[in-house]
């Protein structure tokens, strides 16, 4: 079996308040079929039987490109160099022998660290809270065809639908921006008849908590699509631009 030797750069914090700093580490020996967080995992547990000091701290949970919880800069790249994949998908053999990597957090006003690797993404949730959901009573499920949705909509919809809320489209943005993430969560609903009847009072709601978040302006660069690890569109950006646009109109004759 082929394997690796590299060497690491990881930023280590102990935690918030503390200043954190690149700490250097050996990685020899790593199997080339190894995910980018197994190696994190034999490095671990080469630190854990060396005694000398606590493990690398980072977020992770299916491993499977779903979660989105595998939020590192991998050489300055959210989720690493390779396009389409988390860094739980990313494998070693993309890198070669005796390579250096650096290793950070993502980095982002709205995504203050909590511990080394690990940051805190909360403001996500409270984005979702205030309107990336449906709480119209529509009785039992209906059966999937008993209402149309034309076909161009319904795929839109499902390809907004992919976004698993990592932040990397955040860290990518020189502006921190959560544009991309707010606008698929928001298009998904907004864009098919169960959502219509609160489109307005969701765009309303989610772009204010953005803001409110300490997230920045969108400057249409498009890091965040080609970060992200389910290539969502930008196209969803200028839609909620519209929508939010028209949403505020309405409030104020209202």
């Amino acid at each position: 079996m082929a394997t690796l030797n590299l060497t690491l750069k990881v930023w280590r914090q102990r935690k918030a308040s503390e200043k954190g700093s690149i700490v250097t580490y050996d990685a020899p020996n790593i199997p080339e079929e190894a995910s980018f967080l197994e190696m994190l995992d034999i490095v671990n547990e080469r630190i854990i039987s060396d005694g000398s000091e606590e493990p690398i701290h980072f977020d992770h949970d299916c491993r499977e490109g779903i979660c989105g919880m595998c939020s590192l800069t991998i050489n300055g790249i959210p989720h690493g160099k390779e396009t389409g994949v988390t860094t739980c998908q990313l494998h070693m053999r993309k890198f070669d022998d005796g390579e250096t990597i650096w290793i950070e957090p993502f980095r982002a006003k709205a995504f203050p660290v909590v511990k080394d690797l690990i940051v805190d993404r909360s403001s996500f949730d409270r984005i979702m809270s205030s309107g990336g959901y449906i709480d119209v009573r529509t009785g039992s499920a209906p059966d999937a065809n008993s209402m149309p949705i034309e076909k161009k909509l319904a795929d839109e919809a499902f390809d907004a639908a992919a976004c698993i809320g990592c932040g990397a489209c955040v860290a990518s943005c020189k502006n921190g921006s959560a544009m991309l993430f707010v606008s698929a969560k928001a298009a998904h609903l907004n864009k098919l008849p169960q959502g219509k009847a609160e489109k307005d009072r969701r765009v309303l709601g989610m772009v204010r908590q953005m803001d409110a978040e300490g997230f920045g302006n969108c400057t249409n660069q498009y890091e965040c699509e080609a970060a992200c690890p389910k290539e969502i569109s930008v196209d969803n950006i200028a839609k909620l631009n519209r929508d939010f646009t028209q949403a505020t109109l309405k409030e104020a004759l209202t």
